[in-house]
């Protein structure tokens, strides 16, 4: 049995689009000589369509499109994500064959926790469906139903399944391809079936889906594996025999009661001629850990977004340090460089490497680069002001008044161009509000916004590395960070050291552990009660900021949501 995975990029709302992504994917499949053909989790829809969902209209409209889809399906078996409306919404999966949909399943598990909200959209389903087809017994699951042993992996093992076909929407963050593949072949073992896990790929808001599709057989060793970030699609023969070969050897599944009544469908689906098709060499892509995986993520991520939201460029406000240059040159791997452009915007207190080390990114990068000192825009509010600040000495205020100057003339120029302003803070600043409202937050897309100071430099080193030359100027990543807003002005002068900051915020915002806990680790008192009051006072600022990409398991918004308004420390 030859199964496909399309492994395809779906754009929310875009239900004709979709449409016509999934049955441009099924005809590839079945030139391929595909039996069985898996598309991702609400395919027709986009992931995740949010209060799109509560419009019944909407729901309306993908069965109809789904059901155009289904009529050109003439040859072997499809597995399709999409929302099903009857009185009440299910994320569904339709079984089609013989151009029609023969069967649906509405997926059990509906994930309620970091950026899911599913039970606010959905109604669970109430039992398993295993297809009698083909030859085979093909058991149907979606998603978060695969990640529990029980109730749906063990009645498809109850059923006696001889292959799960289970279509996906699982958003990315750092670490998590190599947990999920251990889960699924463990799923794959316990239920001596061959497993094949149809993901997403592609950026939505805030979300990335990396894809890394996989196929296991029925003892759980990896037969396939599709590209991180790349459309794909993958081919696997399985052979049910040999599941059923498991189960007489490791009758592992003969304690489970039997399967309820009602789980299996017999389908009579029309055979795919053979027509003498030679056996797939099942591919097994390489898996990015690290700094290429991240990377790889970020770049996803922006470009989706941009494109998605039909941007023809952006703007990165470059500063001459370390988050600007980052932000940029992944602008250009993600875009070209012929859609990114740096505004350099000096002040009275930028020393002179500032705009040398913007003009040396830009021709590393080949990206076009404005010069527009602030000096002038800042005297103009200075004078505005002076009445109502007369006799108050200078403080936080002056400097916020320059941040604010280059945040009005970044979105002046996309005003006026329709590029989008990338914001350039990273997730150490937005931690503990190390940011300007309406300053160096201004942007409609923070790449870096869940991405560590550590990190910023870890990628800015491995991405020279990574091309043997200084794509990033190393006097850039070699000097000491400063927001230059007032003279002589270091980060370090307000924050401790980055690598020490980011152990306490590793802990506290990503681990959720509480300040003893942090202080049992060996950091000090006073300084964890400092980052923790600083961290507690920034939400308002976080609210009001660009959305980013997710990368770690707990990312501010989605994830970590926490009220403004509180007098819990």
């Amino acid at each position: 049995m030859r199964v496909a995975l399309a492994q395809i990029d779906t754009f929310v709302g875009d239900i004709d689009g979709n449409a016509g992504r999934v049955a441009a994917a099924l005809a590839d499949a079945a030139e391929a000589g595909a039996d069985v053909t898996l598309v991702p989790e609400l395919a027709i829809s986009g992931y995740p369509p949010e209060d799109l969902l509560l419009r019944p209209a909407f729901a309306a409209a993908c069965r109809a499109a789904l059901d155009r889809v289904a009529a050109r399906v003439r040859r072997g078996l499809a597995v399709i994500g999409f929302p099903e409306w009857d009185g009440d919404c299910h994320n569904a999966a339709a079984v089609v064959a013989d151009g029609r949909v023969q069967a649906v399943y509405r997926k059990r598990f509906l994930p309620n926790y970091g950026v899911f909200d599913e039970a606010r959209y959905f109604r669970a389903g109430d039992r398993a469906m295993v297809i009698d087809a083909l030859g085979a017994r093909i058991g149907i699951c979606i998603c978060e139903d695969i990640w529990y042993p029980t109730p749906v992996a063990s009645d498809l093992a109850a059923a006696r399944a001889d292959l799960i076909c289970c279509i996906s929407a699982s958003p990315y963050h750092r670490g998590k391809g190599d947990r999920r593949e251990g889960m699924l072949a463990t799923r794959a073992d316990d239920c001596a079936a061959a497993l094949a896990f149809c993901n997403l790929v592609g950026g939505q808001d805030e979300l990335v889906f990396d894809g890394r599709s996989a196929v296991f057989d029925a003892a759980g060793g990896l037969m396939a594996r599709a590209p991180q970030f790349d459309e794909h699609l993958l081919l696997a023969d399985v052979d049910p025999a040999l599941s059923a070969r498991r189960r007489l050897s490791e009758p592992l599944s003969r304690p489970l009661a039997t399967a309820p009544e009602g789980v299996v469908t017999r389908i009579v689906v029309p055979p795919v001629p053979p027509d003498g098709r030679a056996p797939t060499e099942a591919a097994v892509a390489p898996a990015l850990r690290d700094e290429p995986e991240v990377w790889a993520a970020l770049r996803t991520g922006l470009r989706d977004y941009v494109g998605k939201n039909g941007f023809p460029g952006v703007l990165v406000g470059l500063s001459g340090g370390i988050d600007s240059a980052l932000t940029a040159t992944l602008a250009a791997d993600a875009l070209g460089p012929e859609r990114v452009t740096g505004v350099a915007m000096p002040s009275s207190y930028s020393a002179a490497e500032s705009l040398t080390g913007a003009q040396a990114l830009a021709e590393s990068l080949a990206i076009r680069l404005l010069d527009l000192p602030i000096v002038p825009v800042v005297d103009a509010y200075d004078e505005v002001l002076a009445e109502p600040f007369e006799g108050r000495e200078r403080d936080v205020t002056e400097e916020n008044i320059q941040a604010r100057a280059r945040g009005t003339l970044l979105m002046a120029l996309s005003n006026k161009l329709g590029w989008l302003v990338l914001a350039t803070g990273n997730k150490s600043e937005i931690s503990v509000g190390y940011s300007t409202l309406y300053g160096d937050m201004v942007g409609g897309f923070a790449p870096l916004r869940d991405i560590s100071k550590t990190w910023v430099y870890r990628l800015a080193v491995w991405r020279n590395a990574s091309e043997g030359r200084e794509v990033v100027p190393q006097a850039t990543i070699d000097r000491a960070p400063t927001a230059e807003l007032r003279p002589g002005q270091l980060d370090t002068d307000s924050l401790p050291p980055y690598d020490v900051l980011d152990a306490i915020l590793e802990g506290y915002v990503e681990q959720g552990l509480e300040p003893d806990d942090l202080v049992r680790r060996g950091h000090p008192e006073i300084l964890v009660a400092e980052v923790v009051r600083m961290v507690d006072r920034a939400e308002y600022k976080r609210r009001q900021g660009p959305v980013g990409i997710k990368i770690t398991p707990r990312a501010f918004g989605r994830d970590r949501r926490m009220p403004i308004t509180t007098r819990h420390v």
